[in-house]
């Protein structure tokens, strides 16, 4: 009697260890379902990574426009209160704010923000919206075809008579001197730009305002191309004269450009642009 049940007690326990050795695996329905689930999860947090990333690049962007904004206060405590002129243009090799257009490439180190912002034009350095790469448009700026900045100037309004391109109709006006600048929290200094070039994106180192003046009708007349870039989910970064920095919607603009994003902050060259264009 002893033995029979010690037989039946050894065969429940190999009984016990042979189900203990099975495997529990998933059916194809479950499998599914688990990828479904993961695939829906993704979904739902990829929008949301790419806006933090949107969030972040605008962020850097941000700060590269506040540096070139404490570069303009500098240059003018340095020349008599002068905002710094967009370029010097009197000869073969321009000077621009973002350096020298030497044949052999760029040379920053001419450049007017030098000496107060000691960076290159690499690509994602100060000079370069990282939401605006390098590659990200057709040409570049300069005799050598290389990078300069996707940030403009606003020589139009601050440097008239050394804005390339423009001074014939404008240079009469006045270099304009920061602290006697209108609306200064307002008027754009720098910020992002680009240009439609006949369906070919292109960097533009200035902010053209959304009305062009002609000296010879005493006119403004609309700007078919503005060069004001909303390329931060539909908003536009600027550093403002009086050095801070903000970003603005074309909600009370126009988009001349929808497929790249570009136009101005608003239909008429004041607050940003030009404050005083009703006096020209």
């Amino acid at each position: 009697m002893t033995r029979i049940l010690s037989r039946g007690n050894g065969a429940r326990s190999r009984l016990i260890q042979d189900c203990g050795s099975l495997r529990v695996a998933f059916t194809l329905v479950e499998l599914l379902v688990v990828v479904a689930i993961i695939a829906l999860l993704m979904a739902m947090l990829l929008p949301a990574l790419s806006a933090a990333r949107q969030r972040a690049k605008s962020a850097v962007c941000l700060s590269n426009l506040h540096q070139l904004g404490h570069a303009i206060h500098m240059y003018a405590t340095d020349y008599n209160g002068y905002a710094m002129p967009l370029a010097y243009f009197d000869s073969a090799e321009p000077t621009y704010w973002w350096g020298k257009d030497e044949a052999t490439g760029v040379n920053p180190t001419f450049g007017f923000v030098w000496p107060y912002l000691r960076s290159d034009l690499r690509a994602w350095g100060v000079y370069e919206c990282p939401s605006q790469p390098q590659g990200s448009y057709d040409a570049q700026q300069g005799q050598g075809g290389v990078i300069t900045s996707t940030y403009g100037y606003n020589g139009y309004y601050l440097s008239p008579r050394y804005t390339p391109g423009w001074y014939g109709q404008i240079g009469h006006r006045p270099w304009q001197r920061i602290e006697t600048a209108r609306q200064t929290g307002r008027v754009i200094a720098f910020a992002d730009s680009m240009l439609d070039m006949s369906g070919e994106l292109r960097n533009c180192a200035l902010i053209d305002p959304p009305l062009l003046y002609s000296r010879g009708s005493g006119r403004w007349q609309e700007n078919l191309n503005p060069t004001t870039s909303f390329r931060h989910t539909r908003r536009a970064n600027a550093v403002l004269l009086d050095g801070h920095a903000e970003d603005f919607a074309h909600t009370r603009g126009r988009l001349t450009s929808p497929r790249f994003m570009i136009g101005s902050i608003t239909t008429e060259p004041d607050p940003f642009y030009v404050p005083d264009w009703r006096e020209w």
